[in-house]
């Protein structure tokens, strides 16, 4: 039996969009209509035309997208079952309470069920809504993996639900050039809300003039339905994918680089992943992978405290914490404890950033080691004292605003497990420290001249846990990882030299591998 074929208890999809066409040979004997509708009155403007023909009008984007994740022909994962819940009426507008009533509906129907697999389509989107984005984790929760569009505004996807929501995967669109999306004087959203990237220019599929006919439509609804049916396949091949697990192994499997991403605004490439979606191959093994993926903290909407905050999952490990701001105006980064989870926390201005690596890692056991406040004002170091943890991500925290020029010289760790973490004199240092069966990590250390941007990537096979800068000068922007690369960014060397602060920039990047058992 194929990796993808059906197996005893199959896959479902559950759409919230418009009505279906349902007779369509794309996707005939396959679309269960559910009992749930929530759509706003119908408003009718047009008189020239029957109000039935009018009606037609809203089975048009249903259509397109059930047949383009389930159609025998155009779909991504065919023979698929799709529940259709209609939100959106004849005009394709919603309301923020059908929305929140969808997802609880299908919560309800997930918990009567607790094994059923189900993937969640949410090709809708509204203003920023925290009562969507709560239904959204109250249902990945329950165990479904939701997928949701960017949205077409060619703004942040953080500004609108449910694409901020941190428990979807939130998709943009490209054209067939790998080109972001463009319609008209609009285009895809972009930022560090979306997760990955699927075709949404032109895309052909079944259209509700007939059920024979065929129609294009364009849009991150449809970036977002590839996606739904790349979902469904891995998990009819791996039933017990956890969301978490999925989510890594859609980022892990993507293309990486292919995207012209000059388009985006300056302050945001950074932030917008770079990956399109792929299926991985059908032989491939993930056994002793370790996967990894990069948080941002939201900066969309105001900070309630002092510090920008960046979480993973509950499944995954905070592996590594950095930060970053635009205007160089950073006082470091830390990881707390947040009940018995871990939190990255960035210090700085408002434009500060939380970057956090979150990874998979099963049995771990990690704490935080810090320099103690005595040795503030000297040379700092602080490493992994347990000889059984490995040091996973360095990061450092200063209370002052211009730390100044202090060249400081790196302790050289040892031959078989670097376990030291070094900082600028005024600054607390802190190891991550992590147990975990057949964890290794290195530790490379780089020193260049002031540069826009540095970076040092992992070898292959080793994943990035950490990424860091240390502060020897004030201009140092910060850090973050893209895929296995930590990149670091400097303000140019012009202003660099205006200020007088030229200084070197010393970059960490910790790399880390799960060995497989009985191999040393």
């Amino acid at each position: 039996m194929s990796p993808w074929e059906d197996q005893d208890d199959p896959v479902e999809v559950y759409l919230l969009d418009t009505r279906i066409q349902t007779n369509h040979r794309e996707i005939k004997g396959r679309i269960i209509i559910s009992n749930f509708e929530r759509v706003p009155e119908e408003v009718w403007l047009s008189t020239h035309a029957p109000r039935t023909q009018q009606e037609g009008n809203c089975e048009s984007h249903g259509t397109h997208l059930a047949a383009l994740v389930s159609g025998q022909s155009v779909g991504v994962a065919k023979d698929i079952n799709i529940h259709s819940l209609r939100v959106l009426n004849c005009k394709g507008k919603g309301t923020v309470g059908g929305i929140v009533m969808g997802l609880e509906f299908i919560w309800k129907k997930l918990v009567s069920n607790p094994s059923k697999r189900m993937v969640v389509l949410l090709p809708l989107v509204s203003g920023y809504s925290q009562s969507i984005n709560n239904a959204c984790k109250l249902l990945a929760r329950a165990g479904a993996v939701l997928v949701a569009a960017a949205g077409n505004f060619q703004r942040d996807a953080c500004a609108y639900s449910p694409a901020s929501s941190p428990e979807v995967i939130t998709v943009g669109a490209i054209d067939s050039q790998d080109q972001p999306l463009i319609q008209g004087p609009l285009g895809t959203n972009y930022g560090s809300c979306v997760d990955i990237f699927a075709p949404g220019k032109r895309i052909v599929s079944a259209s509700k003039d007939c059920n024979v006919c065929y129609v294009t439509q364009s849009g991150t609804s449809q970036a977002a339905a590839h996606v739904a049916g790349l979902v469904a396949l891995l998990l009819t091949a791996q039933p017990n994918l956890t969301v978490a697990e999925l989510r890594q192994r859609l980022i892990h499997y993507s293309i990486s680089n292919t995207i012209n991403d000059t388009w985006f605004p300056e302050e945001e490439r950074f932030k917008t992943p770079n990956l399109l979606a792929a299926l991985p191959p059908h032989t491939q093994e993930t056994g002793g992978q370790l996967f990894c993926r990069t948080v941002w903290s939201a900066s969309w909407s105001p900070r309630l405290t002092l510090a920008a905050e960046a979480h993973c999952d509950p499944e995954e490990e905070l592996l590594g914490c950095s930060s970053f701001s635009q205007s160089g105006k950073r006082q470091g980064e830390h990881v707390r404890f947040l009940g018995n989870r871990r939190i990255c926390l960035a210090f700085g201005d408002s434009q500060v950033s939380a970057v956090a690596r979150c990874c998979l890692l099963s049995r771990a056991n990690c704490s935080i080691h810090t320099t103690p406040s005595s040795l503030v004002g000297l040379k700092t170091y602080t490493h992994c004292p347990d000889p059984d943890q490995v040091l996973t991500g360095c990061s450092s925290h200063w209370g002052i605003e211009n730390l100044g020029d202090y060249p400081h010289t790196t302790r050289k760790p040892g031959p078989n497990q670097p376990r030291w973490c070094a900082g600028h004199k005024e600054a607390r240092v802190h190891a991550s420290c992590c147990h975990a069966p057949g964890l290794l990590c290195t530790t490379k250390y780089r020193r260049f001249n002031p540069l826009e941007k540095v970076t040092v990537s992992c070898d292959v096979g080793w994943t990035l846990t950490s990424c860091s800068a240390h502060p020897e000068t004030s201009v140092t922007l910060g850090a973050f990882p893209v895929d296995n690369t930590c990149v670091v960014r400097h303000q140019d060397s012009e202003e660099t030299e205006r200020a007088g602060e030229e200084g070197p920039v010393t970059v960490t990047a910790i790399c880390c591998r799960i060995q497989p058992s009985g191999h040393l």
